[in-house]
């Protein structure tokens, strides 16, 4: 978070703002994990809206009579949007404007499956982290993302490799 604090014109005692964003790669410390809430209840519409829009037609996201004949039974959520909400979930918290860049993800696993109505909550762990040796001011962050859905069940990990910015003067 950022803290401002403005003085105004007409003498009044001066109001605080506080702005959010992300940790610095400085307020990163390894070993910790982050929890990041609120949750999100995956829905049947964000499966096919994402499922359309990346051009995936398996049935098993997108037809129920199809996928009522599978093990599962139903419709599943498509996995690329569980990975996608999983890393979503800690920006506010981890990388909100301190991010340069993603620099790769791996290890990415779907132990369980993300069912329509599925609320998954997420938790970060900072594995590694080191400075930049050829961008000052950046440094490499290693995250390791799991998501559980609301019974507690592990239903998705992935290890990401983030470029973030270093605190800016005066600001860590």
């Amino acid at each position: 978070m950022t803290d401002h604090t403005a003085t105004t014109e007409t003498g009044v005692a001066p109001e605080r703002r506080v702005t959010q964003r992300g940790l610095w790669f400085d307020e990163l410390e390894e070993g910790v994990v982050y929890e990041h809430r609120p949750g999100r209840t995956m829905t049947e519409t964000d499966n096919v809206l994402f499922t359309t829009l990346t051009m995936n037609p398996q049935p098993l996201h997108l037809d129920h009579a199809w996928s009522a004949g599978t093990e599962f039974g139903e419709p599943l959520m498509n996995s690329m949007h569980t990975l996608a909400t999983m890393v979503g979930l800690s920006v506010g918290q981890l990388t909100l404007g301190t991010i340069v860049a993603n620099l790769g993800f791996s290890d990415i696993t779907f132990p369980a499956p993300v069912r329509h109505g599925d609320t998954i909550y997420c938790e970060t762990r900072v594995l590694e982290k080191r400075l930049s040796k050829s961008r000052p001011g950046q440094g490499i962050a290693t995250f390791e993302h799991q998501a559980r859905n609301q019974h507690g069940d592990v239903v998705a990990r992935a290890v990401r490799k983030v470029l973030m910015q270093t605190a800016p003067e005066g600001q860590s």
